[in-house]
């Protein structure tokens, strides 16, 4: 198993592609907190991983709020043992013409995405520099590598996730801590479901073409799934990935190649 008795935290692990990767790392031997703002998201994520012997327990905590993301942190290594893998998988996104897109809408998308991924890191970066070990994978998207109409707030806050990354990477390599970035196309997750709207306004498509119009747009015919990010997650957080950092990895079947 790669991540054996790895103690492993993955906000937004309640559901989509952060359950998956909660899935994906008890089933290589990691010990997973399952973070999420909805308790019983989490605690559901954690009975079905247990349920297959896998070992994880939930925690409820909003990534934007620093003291109850570090009270969350505390309380982890308490009752699960040091911090040896730390995902930032918490996001929102919204399908908005940029003139429509309010400050309350920017603040939020930024302050989930981008301020929780940086709240996320330093709290696990502090604990992990006293043993001069620890992974972070920073979820950002395709969407943080090129532009997209009607995604301001969101793209600038996956550029600026791997900003960041890139920047942590350089600061703690020599530190003994691993940071990168995973970029997805598009998954068809609950938060994507509820957008399906908006794109298929966008585009000016009905909504049962929207699946097809956007497998049209990727080389290998088909959307990313859940368990195409997981896998490359658990790759980057093992000890395969170890000469790996400061990298935002596309995972976008040949839609992404820089």
């Amino acid at each position: 198993m790669r991540l054996e008795n790895r103690v492993s935290v993955v906000t937004g692990g309640g559901s989509g592609i952060g359950a998956e990767i909660c899935r994906f790392f008890a089933a290589e031997g990691a010990i997973v907190a399952v973070v999420d703002l909805r308790s019983e998201a989490a605690e559901e994520v954690a009975a079905r991983i247990k349920k297959t012997g896998g070992r994880a327990v939930a925690w409820t905590a909003d990534v934007s709020d620093r003291q109850m993301v570090e009270k969350t942190a505390d309380d982890i290594e308490a009752k699960l043992g040091p911090l040896a893998i730390w995902v930032n998988n918490a996001g929102v996104s919204r399908i908005v013409p940029f003139l429509e897109c309010t400050e309350q809408l920017w603040d939020l998308t930024l302050q989930i995405n981008l301020k929780g991924a940086f709240i996320g890191c330093q709290s696990a970066i502090r604990r992990m520099l006293p043993r001069r070990q620890g992974i972070i994978l920073n979820m950002s998207s395709q969407s943080g590598k090129i532009g997209n109409s009607h995604y301001a707030a969101y793209c600038a806050s996956k550029f600026g996730i791997i900003g960041l990354t890139q920047s942590l990477a350089v600061e703690f390599a020599k530190k003994g801590i691993r940071v990168n970035a995973l970029c997805p196309g598009v998954v068809f997750t609950p938060l994507w479901n509820e957008m399906i709207k908006d794109y298929a306004q966008k585009r000016a498509l009905k909504m049962e073409e929207v699946q097809p119009y956007l497998e049209s747009k990727i080389p290998m015919g088909r959307l990313c799934t859940p368990e195409d990010v997981a896998r490359t997650a658990v790759f980057l957080a093992s000890d395969d990935a170890a000469y790996i950092t400061g990298q935002a990895i596309n995972i976008s079947g040949g839609a992404i190649m820089h």
